[in-house]
């Protein structure tokens, strides 16, 4: 079984208490149509354990298959860098079906973003570093899909499905 080869730190993307008895990582494409499905069942998942649980998300965009990935990541990273990373993480599976710059636009301006400082960064790239960084570590984890999901550290090969997830959380608690 694989393991996350790169630790959760307080750089990562987390929802959750620091000291939860559960981490939950995904590596997810916003344009992935299985990560789309997987959205409202993480949320879902979270609520179930409430306070338990600390939910972390790392970039792995599949450009070849997803044009809109890359994209659509950036954007997240910007918003991350306004704090507003789980808002903007929201909205882009909320509206899956609509990725692109037309999108991207009317999100910043939702959230309240400079919609030129995120053109820029979305031009320059100045958001790729961490982008890169996450498919990094999640290639050495083992990853090569999207949704890929580890439970404490250790790489949860069955379904996203409601049930099994929380099955296989309420084994991880205890042990």
């Amino acid at each position: 079984m694989e393991t996350l080869k790169v630790p959760v730190s307080p750089h990562d993307h987390a929802q959750g208490p620091l000291n939860a008895s559960l981490t939950l990582v995904q590596y997810g494409d916003y344009e992935c149509p299985y990560c789309g499905m997987a959205y409202p069942i993480v949320k879902q998942v979270q609520r179930h354990f409430g306070a338990k649980l600390r939910f972390v998300f790392r970039n792995f965009p599949i450009p070849e298959a997803h044009p809109h990935a890359l994209s659509a990541a950036q954007v997240a990273e910007f918003a991350a860098v306004h704090a507003k990373f789980w808002q903007m993480h929201d909205l882009l599976y909320e509206n899956q079906g609509d990725l692109g710059m037309e999108l991207y636009l009317a999100l910043a301006e939702k959230l309240e973003l400079s919609v030129a400082a995120m053109q820029d960064a979305l031009e320059q790239g100045s958001c790729s570093q961490r982008i890169e960084a996450d498919v990094l570590g999640g290639e050495r984890s083992g990853v090569s899909g999207t949704p890929t999901f580890f439970i404490n550290g250790k790489r949860h090969d069955a379904s996203f499905q409601y049930d099994v997830l929380v099955t296989a959380l309420s084994r991880a608690i205890q042990n």
